[in-house]
């Protein structure tokens, strides 16, 4: 069967057939549906309006609709004191936008109602710094945010008659937008241009790879085809989604899609290719040996893609929007990579034949002699295939328990440094150093308190002034705003608590559950809420924390009911699923010494081991999948202690080759400017590389050699001597 399906499009005319149908749905629905890239929404929700800070926030809009908004915070500088000309441009912007709103602007602060007295008030203890919030009305659109932060900071530039948002701290007044409003913008610029320079990156990353390990032009740009082709299928379907509110897509899920896409996607070619080359060893006919080819490697291949599209599917039951909206653009470009790599890859393979593997032709025994023969030269001995992984697959059979003993030691040592990692939750922490937000809460937290930067909003029906001063009384708050009564409904009251620690930390998120606990005892269920910044944070903590709890079980079951269904071996599925395990805990602790040892982070983000998680443990039973096959089939021939060895040797090469593919892709997510596309590509690459060159060479086939035929258990496979044994108690 499998053969017939190749067949359909690797024949004379289905192979172009198959190139045209390919090339016509990538241009119908390029031209056709809007690319994922414009559908981008890096403002959509985390958290469900059932969260605590949520709903707390629509209470404030709806009793509070004067205090509501989202603050941009424009921070005001002048080392040695700020100078009466300073605040002149302040209170000339002030009533600018009072008398002339921008859109969305909901409210700024009247200080050019203030006299030189109150704004002296205002500013810090020595004088040089002043903060002016500027609010904007909830759930506005990024783009339409950052447009007015252009006008503002136009304004203030020729108000001041320089470039006040590009000076530094020693040339006079300076200004720095910071706060939600700035924080938001700066997220979404980081991304501009990054999806280009990271798609080129990975282009160029993939094809040196495939040059450095192949050798041959023309195979190193088959996969780039066929992943190409499948981009450009992909995106405008998730465009074309995200258009009609299926889904949303935000910068983060496009990036680390694209270099799924390339690695996972060079992956599957690989699989059929290396078989294909082995099978031009032996066989004249091209045809013949494709065929050959994709039924010894199309259905780990589909095994493969499988696994991964269920396990990134489990991300739907994530209640957190970041990790929910990854499901759908990664699992539906590894689905139709995987279409790619059985359809149109071998189509392309046809259509060169052995030309795709220039100047390193593979051909047969007797194609070599004839080839020698025209030429009037002698034959040259053909080098053995996979020497070097054979030699260490028949180590690993040799001196499995040493093999499996020590590869234990090294992954549990490393996996026991995950346990000292320490995580974060605010985005701002992934800025870089120099982006204006970062800098403008620099200032405020050097010069204010921290707290100022984003306070914490407390709303009550009880009694406010008692809950207020209750609240005051805790020693990381700083100082409690005045009590300010609903216009709407004269039940409802509200205060801000002002931090004077960080109020993106993970100390002020301990605050809120402390807060909680004691409205809840004050005011009673139903009677207080808690909003802003911090609030929310600390129920992103909580929802993340539910996530994983939820997810990694799920994703683990499911790879478990497949690889039994696949391999119908009980023994074989645990030892498989917990070496990936373990693999993923090592990965987490090399990657945390790298990361904060060597790199500098104090602590990564806490979305990272979830996304790890389900990354790692889909593709790493990838290359379980392919080699487990290999030696399966084998061991139906030879001896089990054979099998893996030869299995060994068959897969070594072109695991390790992906391997370090799908690596060095996740690590181009380094060159990204958002720290956690950088710590989760670190951590990923790790993984990948400690799965194909510890787990899947050595560890993994020894523990095979270890169970011997309990690896089969309960299936009926016999190795070669019982099938001797039993055909002799026939006769």
């Amino acid at each position: 069967m499998l053969q017939k399906i190749a067949a359909c499009f690797t024949g004379k005319i289905s192979r172009w057939v198959t190139l045209a149908v390919w090339i016509a749905a990538a241009v119908l629905l390029t031209l056709t549906l809007p690319a994922a890239s414009d559908k981008v929404q890096n403002n959509a929700d985390n958290l469900a309006d059932s969260a605590q800070s949520i709903a707390a926030a629509a209470v404030l809009e709806q009793y509070f609709p004067n205090s509501s908004g989202v603050p941009a915070l424009l921070v005001w500088q002048r080392e040695g004191g700020l100078e009466e000309d300073d605040f002149r441009v302040m209170q000339s912007l002030a009533e600018q936008l009072t008398n002339e709103p921008l859109p969305a602007l909901e409210a700024i602060l009247p200080l050019h109602m203030l006299p030189p007295a109150a704004l002296q008030a205002m500013t810090s203890e020595d004088g040089s710094t002043l903060i002016l919030p500027i609010s904007f009305t909830q759930e506005t659109e990024t783009e339409i945010l950052k447009e007015n932060l252009l006008a503002i900071k136009q304004n203030v530039n020729e108000l001041a008659q320089t470039d006040v948002f590009a000076a530094q701290v020693d040339q006079g007044l300076i200004a720095r937008f910071t706060g939600p409003v700035g924080i938001s913008v700066d997220a979404a610029d980081l991304f501009l241009d990054a999806d280009i320079a990271l798609l080129i990156a990975t282009v160029l990353l993939v094809l040196v790879l495939l040059l450095f390990i192949y050798r041959s032009p023309l195979l190193a740009i088959i996969p780039l085809i066929g992943v190409g082709f499948a981009y450009l299928v992909t995106s405008p379907i998730l465009g074309w989604m995200a258009s009609q509110g299926m889904i949303a897509i935000d910068s983060q899920s496009i990036s680390i899609m694209t270099v799924l896409l390339f690695g996972a996607g060079t992956d599957y070619c690989l699989f059929l290719i290396t078989r294909y080359r082995d099978e031009l060893m032996h066989e004249r006919s091209t045809t013949a040996a494709l065929m050959q080819a994709f039924k010894g490697a199309s259905g780990a291949i589909a095994m493969s893609g499988f696994t991964v599209v269920i396990a990134l599917l489990v991300l739907l039951l994530a209640q957190y929007g970041s990790s929910h909206r990854f499901a759908i653009p990664f699992s539906l470009s590894i689905l139709i990579m995987g279409l790619a790599s059985l359809t149109l890859v071998p189509a392309i393979l046809a259509i060169f034949g052995r030309a795709s593997f220039y100047p390193f032709v593979p051909r047969t025994d007797e194609m070599e002699q004839e080839r020698a023969a025209k030429r009037s030269k002698p034959v040259q001995p053909r080098k053995e295939q996979h020497r070097r992984w054979k030699r260490i697959g028949a180590f690993v059979t040799e001196k499995p328990w040493t093999v499996i003993v020590s590869s234990i030691v090294i992954l549990f040592a490393l996996g026991l440094a995950a346990l000292q990692t320490e995580y974060k939750y605010d985005l701002l922490s992934s800025f870089p150093d120099d982006l204006e937000s970062r800098q403008g809460f620099a200032i405020i937290g050097e010069k204010f308190s921290e707290g100022e930067l984003a306070p914490i909003t407390v709303a009550t029906t009880a009694d406010a002034a008692t809950i207020r001063e209750m609240l005051s009384e805790h020693e990381l708050i700083h100082h409690a705003s005045d009590i300010t009564a609903s216009e709407v409904d004269a039940r409802y009251s509200s205060f801000e608590l002002i931090l004077n620690i960080d109020p993106y930390s993970n100390e002020a998120m301990d605050v809120i559950a402390v807060l909680d606990k004691q409205l809840e005892q004050e005011a009673g269920a139903g009677n207080y809420w808690i909003a802003g910044q911090t609030a929310q944070q600390y129920d992103a903590q909580q929802v993340q924390t539910r996530d994983n709890m939820v997810i990694m079980p799920v994703v683990i079951a499911l790879i478990v009911l497949l690889l039994l269904a696949y391999l119908r071996s009980i023994i074989a599925t645990f030892y498989l699923v917990v070496t990936v395990l373990l693999s993923f805990a090592a990965s987490l602790g090399l990657g945390w010494i790298i990361l904060h040892n060597l790199l500098g982070y104090d602590a990564i983000q806490a979305a990272i081991p979830l996304y790890a998680f389900v990354f790692l443990i889909a593709l790493g039973e990838d290359y379980n999948i392919f080699m487990i096959s290999s030696i399966w089939k084998k061991a139906k021939t030879m001896p089990l202690k054979q099998a893996i060895k030869e299995g060994v040797g068959q897969t070594g090469e072109v695991i390790s080759s992906a391997g370090l593919i799908l690596a060095g892709t996740f690590f181009v997510l380094c060159q990204m400017p958002l720290t956690i596309l950088v710590q989760f590509g670190v951590i990923t690459g790790i993984g990948v590389l400690l799965d194909t060159f510890i787990v899947r060479p050595f560890l993994v086939p020894a523990i095979t050699q270890v169970c011997g035929k309990w690896a089969f258990w309960p299936s009926k496979q016999q190795t070669q001597a019982e099938r001797k044994q039993e055909s002799f108690k026939q006769m």
